[in-house]
């Protein structure tokens, strides 16, 4: 196998699967990307067994063939050379011969029988959508996904198909976030795709309009942005929470406020804030939002906002960071904060947009 192309026609790509790849594998051939020429298209496929990424570039000449090179180094030296040179490839025995301008690399290469086949996906159910509303989507919940939680079906992303919308939603347990999307003639399907695969496919997909193919099964679940460039993931297998069912119904005491106002009133009071629990007191009275913190020390922060608010005087704590993070994820002038009591979770939504909803859990302060 060999083949030439210029250097900036491999470096995307490369960056493009090489975030996939985890840095310690148990598996040696999960550290290296499959690289495949057939039919004067050169193919690169990066996997950590749970989720992959393939990638499609035309070559104007090569000798088809294939075999795995070390992922990591692979990139970083297509990334060290300078722009303008021709990379040329030759594979030999366990070994590729990387060739450009004055420089020349050799590598060690593992057999490409070795690595893991790409999954079949039998579709249950299929869509499309635009990669700019997909991504808007994603960025409006992603934060919300846990990390690290016993509760594994919390760290993967809700993606459920009901009465032709579309809702993706998020908790760790103390916050939630959904968005929602208008789709067409769709099939019903929930499943829970895992935190790693969202925040690839979040690098991945462009701010155009072109459109992405979901395809799912109940295995595994397929985005393929476009002819050349297309991620697979399995599956988390679990249940996820009835999210329906953590939004408060009939809050009595709306508060609207301007978003950007209020996002730098926040910032201000997490300052001071207790370190560990970055506390945050909300104090709610006629067209005014009082926003304060304080620390162990005794240091205190507050900071007044002007709202539309008419009801009940109301004392409530959040925590700051979650709270900040909501209000990053609204993109309208307004926000509009809807809570029912000092025990009750609180609302967040844009301004006359029900789509795309944030519930906060109180906490003691």
């Amino acid at each position: 196998m060999h083949f030439e192309i210029p250097r900036k026609e491999l470096l995307t790509p490369l960056k493009m699967i090489t975030g996939v790849v985890e840095q310690r594998q148990t598996l040696p051939i999960l550290s290296n990307t499959l690289v495949c020429v057939k039919e004067n298209t050169l193919h690169l496929t990066a996997t950590d067994a749970e989720v992959e990424i393939k990638c499609s570039l035309p070559l104007e000449t090569g000798e088809d063939g294939e075999t795995t090179i070390p992922a990591r180094k692979f990139f970083d030296i297509c990334k060290s050379l300078p722009d303008g040179v021709l990379i040329k490839i030759n594979a030999e025995e366990n070994q590729v011969i990387l060739k450009a301008g004055k420089s020349k690399f050799k590598l060690q290469t593992l057999e490409a029988e070795d690595f893991p086949s790409s999954p079949e996906i039998e579709t249950t159910a299929e869509f499309k959508i635009s990669g700019h509303d997909l991504k808007k989507l994603l960025s409006k919940t992603s934060f919300c996904v846990a990390t690290n939680d016993v509760r594994y079906y919390l760290t993967g992303l809700l993606l459920e198909l009901k009465e032709n919308k579309l809702s993706l939603v998020a908790t760790d347990g103390h916050r939630m976030a959904v968005a929602q999307h208008d789709l067409e003639n769709t099939q019903e399907a929930r499943v829970i795709i895992p935190r790693k695969a969202v925040l690839e496919l979040s690098k991945l997909l462009p701010d155009n309009a072109n459109e992405v193919t979901i395809s799912i099964d109940s295995n595994h679940i397929k985005f393929e942005l476009n002819n050349t460039l297309l991620l697979s993931s399995k599956l988390i297998d679990g249940n996820f929470p009835d999210w329906g069912t953590v939004v408060p119904v009939n809050p009595d005491k709306i508060v609207l406020a301007d978003t950007t106002q209020l996002k730098q009133a926040l910032t201000r009071a997490a300052i001071l804030s207790n370190e560990k629990y970055k506390g945050i007191r909300f104090q709610l009275s006629e067209n005014l939002l009082t926003v304060s913190g304080k620390n162990s020390y005794q240091e205190e922060a507050s900071d007044v906002v002007e709202t539309e608010y008419t009801g009940e005087e109301l004392e409530i704590g959040f925590n700051g960071v979650y709270f900040i993070d909501a209000i990053n994820a609204i993109s309208t002038k307004m926000v509009q904060l809807s809570f029912i009591d000092a025990n009750c979770s609180c609302l967040i939504t844009e301004e006359d947009n029900e789509d795309n909803k944030f519930i906060v859990m109180p906490m003691r302060l």
